[in-house]
């Protein structure tokens, strides 16, 4: 299962409520998701930045489970997302370009 980082930033430019009546249902229903796929373990850890309209998370799954998962919150929230590859995943992949590297430079 891959681990993703997903940075995400409000849409300023979606069509949020400007009533606050309206504006706390939203929010409560985007909190209520969250809570959700913390609760399923989908999301490991979920953040704000200082900034007040964005923030981060880790997240587990297949690539489709995460851009599902991004389609669900637009159009209010924008994403980056990126996923992780363990240290020792890396170190074992690197090791093994650099060899073959070695062994083609002596031929």
């Amino acid at each position: 299962m891959a681990r993703f980082l997903v940075f995400w930033r409000a849409n300023l430019t979606a069509p949020w409520p400007t009533d606050p009546v309206e504006s706390l249902k939203l929010l409560e229903k985007m909190f209520a998701a969250m809570d959700d796929s913390i609760k399923k373990g989908a999301v490991e850890e979920y953040g704000f930045f200082p900034d007040g309209t964005s923030g981060y998370s880790i997240s587990k799954g297949e690539t489709t489970d995460v851009f599902r998962s991004a389609n669900m919150w637009l159009p209010y929230l924008l994403f980056e997302i990126h996923e992780i590859i363990p240290y020792e995943k890396a170190k074992e992949i690197l090791r093994a370009v650099l060899k073959a590297q070695i062994a083609a430079a002596k031929k």
